[in-house]
């Protein structure tokens, strides 16, 4: 059982005394645990919160963002810190821009909003390898989310990094920050309490001084296998559960400490290939109602998505292989592109309904970010994605992408056959998307979503042969995740004879301007560049039906993937992205496609066949 000791923290002032107060910097007040209540300054207090990530969100817009929340009845941001953004490169960190998490935080505070931090290491959040930065697994002997010494001591630097930015923003030291998470939903991996004992341990040594939870599944393995001793723990669940048994389940395991959920599903993620999700906001508001009329804390996930920018979407992996889209906009209660929806409207009449005296709901902010149609326009130029080509590594047996130093995009797999071949290519596994060529003529494709690994060719001698794969996104969450390594994994095999010899490129296809466009026409995978004019930038959705599978650059900015199979049909592009002149580059795997773009007001989800 948890101790009922108190937990000091210090903070700030009351909600209902809005935001200006509670800016006041210096200011520190008391935030704590007395038996089944928080306490904010002595004073019963119910968490109110809302997920929203700030690399999903553009810089220009988190004020924006947090104000909605705020008119939404919110008076807590709950945020991950992700890993593999923070620190690209073993031991360089990035912290600036859209990854300033620092005044991501300090803004919150501004815009009357307390915080709870999660800063793993481990996110899961349908995001890339469960926000791990994809270098540990060019180590095969590191295991992730795991005792080994060799991962905790890459997650410790990264933290004690995290710790320099943030932990003197704990309330305690007159910043929003009430609570740090420990780990994340580890119940529904493993039960290795050495290892959550280790990160607590990290977190603590990284200077973060106030209170600690965890935050899990209400089923007893879930339970026992991911909380601590001593640590606040926290069930999550969705609007289609039931609420008096999830709590019911804590009661059992854990009693006399307050009851939070700490992700309240109200929303769900899309996979490609499958249906767009959307949930009913009567009955998300419903299960608002039901906590907040029993004094229940709750963290809204997500209260607003955004967007999985670049190749950041992660994956799920259960009978098959299941990844992401890039847009994030999860039907939470604000859209991706910032708008109050029906479901923030009903939320927002449920806290209404249990506000403290005196407190009232802050109006929604006037003058939101517009959208706006952009005329259809010409991508006139292209070149062949093969037309730029690093030096190769030169491998007997093919290599995994993370083995030859790469962390996202594509990578190329080259070899030559000596004698003409009619027969069956068989790849031990492709991760996750590839498309096989002979000298420009493409041969076919194989989808790890589908289980596919094997194709029938016809190859003359002496041809080359490309095996061209796409890295659609590491796994995220479950057992899988800790393995999942990008491009041919295994050996390849032509009617059952290993091919060897292979040349090895890289293609990260992180400056795709330096491509070698023309107005010539082109075959196979290719990129295609237009322009277009915005007098007055706006929010817009490119449209890209009509086009195959690939990705967007706007401006130089990896806007994320598309792929024809749905539902997600169309890229959200924010405003600040824009000038009034812009470039957009397209990589498109396929040939024979649509080859112009229109930006749209709104999103276009398509429910596959």
């Amino acid at each position: 059982m948890t101790s009922r000791r108190g937990f000091l923290a210090g903070t700030l002032m009351p909600a209902m005394f809005g935001r200006r107060a509670l800016a006041q910097s210096g200011a520190k007040h008391t935030f704590r645990i007395e038996g089944e209540r928080f306490l904010l300054d002595g004073k019963p207090f119910v968490v109110r919160s809302g997920s929203m990530h700030y690399p999903r969100v553009p810089r220009e817009y988190w004020r924006d963002r947090m104000r909605k929340m705020r008119a939404m009845g919110l008076n807590t941001l709950c945020t991950y810190v992700f890993w593999n953004l923070h620190e690209p490169r073993p031991a360089r960190f990035d912290f600036s821009g859209n990854l300033d998490l620092a005044e991501y935080l300090r803004q919150a505070q501004q815009e009357g909003l307390w915080v709870l931090l999660r800063p793993g290491p481990y996110v899961c959040s349908e995001w890339e390898f469960g926000g791990f930065p994809a270098w540990l697994l060019a180590d095969p002997a590191m295991h992730v989310r795991t005792a080994d010494p060799k991962f905790l001591s890459a997650a410790a630097r990264y933290m004690q990094r995290v710790g320099k930015e943030a932990a003197g923003l704990e309330i305690a030291r007159g910043g929003p920050i009430l609570a740090v998470q420990v780990e994340n939903e580890y119940g529904s991996f493993g039960k290795d309490h050495a290892y959550m004992q280790a990160v607590r341990r990290m977190i603590v040594d990284a200077g973060f001084a106030g209170l600690l939870y965890t935050a899990d599944g209400s089923g007893a393995a879930n339970l026992s296998g991911g909380t601590l001793d001593g640590v606040l723990s926290v069930i999550n669940f969705g609007d289609n559960a039931n609420l008096e048994r999830q709590f019911a389940n804590l009661a059992r395991f854990r009693s006399g400490v307050p009851r939070m959920n700490g992700e309240y599903w109200c929303g769900w993620f899309d996979h490609w290939g499958e249906k767009h999700h959307t949930t009913d906001p009567a009955r998300s508001a419903a299960g608002v109602e039901w906590m907040l009329s029993r004094g229940i804390s709750f963290n809204l996930y997500m209260a607003h998505g955004g967007t999985s920018w670049g190749y950041m979407s992660g994956a799920n992996s259960g009978a098959h292989y299941q990844p992401d889209t890039s847009a994030y906009d999860y039907d939470a209660p604000i859209d991706e592109a910032g708008r109050p929806t029906e479901k923030f409207k009903a939320i927002r009449e449920v806290i209404r309904k249990h506000l403290r005296p005196g407190e009232t709901l802050p109006d929604l902010p006037a003058g939101s970010p517009p959208t706006g149609a952009i005329p259809r326009f010409e991508l006139r130029q292209a070149a062949p994605l093969l037309a730029r080509l690093p030096k190769p590594r030169k491998s007997d047996k093919p290599l995994p992408m993370e083995f030859v130093g790469q962390s996202y995009g594509y990578i190329l797999y080259r070899t030559r056959l000596a004698h003409a071949v009619k027969g069956t290519l068989e790849i031990d596994e492709v991760r996750d998307f590839a498309v096989i060529a002979s000298n420009g003529r493409m041969l076919g494709t194989l989808d790890r979503r589908l289980g596919e690994s094997k194709l029938d060719i016809d190859v003359p001698a002496g041809a080359a042969l490309d095996i061209l794969v796409e890295n659609m996104g590491r796994i995220n969450f479950g057992p899988r995740l800790v393995a999942d390594r990008k491009g041919i994994v295994g050996k390849v095999t032509l009617d059952g004879e290993e091919l060897t010899g292979w040349e090895i490129f890289p293609l990260p296809l992180e400056e795709p301007g330096r491509w070698p466009f023309s107005d010539k026409p082109v075959r196979g995978p290719a990129l295609y560049r237009g322009t277009f004019q915005a007098a007055a930038p706006a929010d817009t959705f490119l449209d890209m039906r009509g086009w195959g599978k690939g990705v967007v650059f706007v401006n130089g900015r990896n806007a994320g993937r598309y792929w024809k199979i749905g539902p997600q049909q169309t890229l959200y592009i924010p405003a600040p992205w824009l000038k009034s002149a812009n470039e957009v580059i397209v990589l498109d795997l396929f040939e024979g496609g649509a080859r112009s773009l229109e930006g749209l007001r709104d999103p276009v989800y398509r429910t596959p066949v």
